[in-house]
């Protein structure tokens, strides 16, 4: 596991680095892939009175978007469910274990262990790209915590693991090596990123801005670990029952990095998928248009609980 604890020293050293800069009040959740940063409106000050008795769905942002990143869309669906947000190992303010891999098997784990240390029973996880992979195998491991899934840009693991060799340089897929490149080159791999994630039109200072600002604090972009696991990943491969629960995909169809990724690949693990698609968004639709992507969850969550009622 060299990959993973050449990351565990980086970010511990960017931490260190950053001294006083670390963002006050931040939370946590302690799992066996490290600590997880969370923010949860149950703890949110206001909220007290029923937010555990509301749906809960959580998100986890798509690096190099942090938390803060859905500060926004958080606000607009607080009046209807227990919104939690927290950053997967190795990005944001979530700093790795020494033996994370960032495996389907680990990720999957780590979300479990997110929602038992928030009490939260059972939840519609909201991830986006390659975690949405974490949340598909997330319900395989656990169906009844799992409500149902609102993924966005996550196609199939093998169309995944396709985009990985199209887009990413192949010296951050050498373990060591891509950890060092990535760590050094953070600032301007995320400048990238934005750059072909998001529409040509689309502004992407508002991203970049909050993204620098995680940085300065300290935050984590493992960019070259999170595809190395991918690339080594067989196992909604060797186990590939799809599952059955509900799943809407909502699909930016600017990204020019999945120009050439079909989302409907996807139906490989969800046979029930629906898919809506933002023909003005790119990588982020979820971040991208906040009120529309609202809309969608709350349709989503509507339907489900329509048809939990009907059964």
């Amino acid at each position: 596991m060299p990959g993973s604890r050449t990351d565990y020293f980086l970010t511990r050293l960017s931490a260190s680095l950053s001294g006083t800069n670390m963002p006050a009040g931040l939370k946590y959740a302690e799992t066996a892939a490290g600590r997880v940063h969370v923010f949860d409106t149950a703890n949110e000050p206001g909220n007290e009175a029923s937010p555990t008795d509301r749906p809960s769905i959580v998100f986890t942002p798509d690096g190099p978007n942090v938390v803060a990143h859905y500060r926004r869309l958080i606000a607009l669906l607080t009046p209807h469910f227990r919104v939690v947000c927290f950053d997967m190992p190795g990005f944001g303010f979530s700093l790795p274990a020494a033996d994370y891999r960032h495996s389907l098997e680990q990720g999957a784990r780590t979300v479990l262990a997110v929602l038992d240390q928030l009490g939260i029973a059972r939840a519609t996880l909201a991830f986006s790209c390659a975690n949405g992979l974490y949340a598909i195998r997330a319900a395989q491991l656990a169906p009844t915590r799992i409500a149902s899934l609102m993924l966005s840009q996550t196609p199939s693991l093998s169309a995944m693991q396709a985009w990985a060799y199209r887009m990413i340089p192949r010296p951050l897929r050498v373990p060591v090596a891509g950890q060092f490149i990535t760590w050094l080159a953070r600032r301007k791999l995320a400048q990238l990123w934005y750059r072909s994630a998001l529409p040509a039109e689309t502004d992407d200072k508002p991203f970049q801005q909050l993204g620098r600002q995680s940085f300065d604090a300290g935050g984590c972009f493992c960019l070259a670990s999170v595809v190395q696991g991918l690339l080594r990943e067989t196992v909604l491969m060797t186990n590939p029952a799809p599952l059955t629960i509900p799943c809407t995909l909502i699909w930016g169809e600017q990204d020019r990095s999945h120009r050439v990724t079909q989302p409907e690949t996807l139906r490989e693990h969800l046979p029930q998928l629906e898919i809506r698609r933002f023909a003005d968004c790119g990588h982020f639709p979820d971040l991208e248009q906040p009120e529309r992507y609202a809309r969608e969850i709350v349709a989503h969550m509507e339907k489900i609980a329509a048809d939990t009622v009907s059964c």
